[in-house]
């Protein structure tokens, strides 16, 4: 070897190190940073010695692609479980304590003290208290459910901001990557700024992505729907500012299709939309469904004779903004919002509870014991053995999780059997749900593990590839020091 093949290896070694130092150093201050991806300096060898071809990235496409779909799966798991959570908040928590089924267990035990001692007023009015309380429970429940209805809608119109200015973003991070890759730069930070903007998306919104020639990516959601293809697609949503029962909450539209919700307690949503959607437009307004046949039941029990007309019934001691007695086996939407306890027999406004044992509690109804007999006990009797008696309910009022998705809960059953069906409707789906959730969790954590430990930094590696760096560092200078000795020998010798 002559001294200036020896000078040049040398060099090349000089140089490689230096950048394979640099390399090393940028990833080890990136090791806490979870949207990096580590870099690796390739040598090659030719005639010349070895050199740095490029800087490699530790790309995992198959390991991503997972990552995402986890990602996607269970922020769509995670959104659906708070807003279980949230209805059945409403409901006073682990123990159901201010649920309507709740407080029909108290209107039938205080009914019964009534029909034990049916000429106490203290008993009377308990009695009527108790109802109240039901009546106020299905109005704040329903008030409950809308506001939830509303906060997802919220929630859905900043997700929708939130996915637009990401697909913006993500276009600038596209656009780096195509030109470095275009000019034969480095496009890895470009890469990573790429990949950040594509995982956030991914908790939003299912994405599947596509890469083209000079490294371009095409987004799209599962169902095949484009969300980005050299320019962001327009994600669309109008909110609503108010919620009740007859309102219908407006879709999300991604290039002009509509966004589909998500099913089950196990949700087929991918991303934190399509979740909100079915909170918002499927378990909610089933939940709702149920508060209304609960007090259109009351209404239709309760029911009076008319004293005019043909035979017909008019509402008793409970009663709606509605005015009627529908016994159709159908929920009028809204109706638990606006159920009341008649003024009649409610003291404070002049009523007299009596009548709920003497009957006309309807100033058109009919009175059963018009000399107020203070042992009569047949409308009590009727009405207590009521609230045990199967009737018919809406059929379509809350299918899901543990019953026939066709016919929902039980829809022939008595009125206490359903009000306390309607909370195990919602804690099976919550409690399937919560099951759910933690083994998306799980999968979740499985993939950012599997991911990172190809692509994240390890500290040991590289320390430990410093440490084989300064040993070629220190060959180098050997060979340089070598050389010179070489230098000055030839220089005494001329001398």
């Amino acid at each position: 070897m002559s001294l200036t093949s020896a000078l040049n290896t040398a060099q090349s070694i000089f140089n490689n190190t230096g950048t394979q130092s640099s390399v090393v150093s940028n990833n080890i201050s990136n090791a806490g940073n979870k949207d990096y991806v580590r870099r690796q300096a390739m040598l090659t060898t030719s005639l010349n010695g070895s050199q740095v071809v490029k800087i490699d990235r530790a790309q995992e496409d198959a390991l991503l692609r997972q990552y995402l779909k986890s990602s996607s799966q269970d922020s769509a798991q995670q959104t659906l479980l708070s807003g279980l959570e949230d209805l059945k908040s409403i409901m006073g928590g682990n123990d159901y304590e201010t649920s309507p089924s709740t407080y029909l267990g108290v209107f039938q035990q205080k009914l019964q003290a009534f029909r034990t001692s049916p000429g106490s007023t203290v008993a009377a009015q308990g009695a009527i208290t108790a109802a109240q309380d039901v009546a106020n429970s299905l109005n704040n429940a329903s008030q409950s459910v809308q506001d939830v209805r509303a906060g997802a809608d919220k929630q859905i119109a900043t997700a929708v901001d939130t996915l637009n200015t990401l697909l913006s973003q993500f276009e600038k991070a596209n656009n780096a990557v195509k030109t470095a890759t275009a000019t034969g730069a480095d496009p890895s930070s470009a890469l990573d700024e790429r990949e950040k903007t594509l995982k956030q998306i991914s908790q939003i919104v299912g994405v599947s992505a596509t890469t083209r020639d000079n490294n371009d990516m095409v987004l799209s959601t599962p169902d095949g729907t484009i969300l980005f293809e050299t320019i962001p697609r327009k994600v669309t949503f109008q909110a609503q500012d108010v919620y009740n029962a007859s309102i219908t909450g407006n879709s999300v539209y991604v290039d002009g299709v509509a966004l589909p919700r998500g099913s089950g307690s196990t949700t087929t949503a991918q991303g934190s939309l399509q979740s909100l959607l079915q909170v918002r437009d499927e378990i909610a307004p089933n939940f709702q469904k149920q508060l209304d046949e609960i007090a259109r039941g009351l209404v239709s029990l309760f029911k009076e004779q008319n004293t005019a007309g043909p035979p017909a019934y008019v509402p008793g001691l409970f009663t709606w903004s509605g005015g009627t007695v529908d016994t159709g086996g159908t929920a009028i939407a809204g109706m638990a919002s606006t159920i009341s306890v008649s003024s009649r027999v409610i003291t404070s406004q002049g009523g007299d509870p009596m009548r709920l044992r003497d009957g006309g509690v309807n100033v058109n109804g009919v009175v059963n014991n018009p000399t107020g007999l203070s042992g009569y006990t047949t409308d009590l009797d009727r009405l207590y053995t009521a609230l045990g008696s199967d009737i018919d309910f809406d059929p379509a009022a809350g299918p899901a999780v543990g019953f026939d998705a066709t016919t929902g809960i039980d829809s022939n059953v008595s009125i206490m059997e359903y009000a306390t069906n309607s909370l195990g409707w919602l804690e099976q789906y919550r409690s399937n749900a919560t099951t759910a959730a933690e083994n998306t969790s799980a999968a979740l954590s499985r993939s950012d593990e599997a991911y990172s430990n190809e692509t994240g930094v390890n500290l040991d590696e590289e320390l430990t590839l410093l440490l084989d760096i300064e040993q070629s560092y220190k060959a180098a200078t050997k060979i340089l020091n070598a050389v010179d000795e070489m230098l000055k020998s030839l220089l005494d010798i001329a001398s």
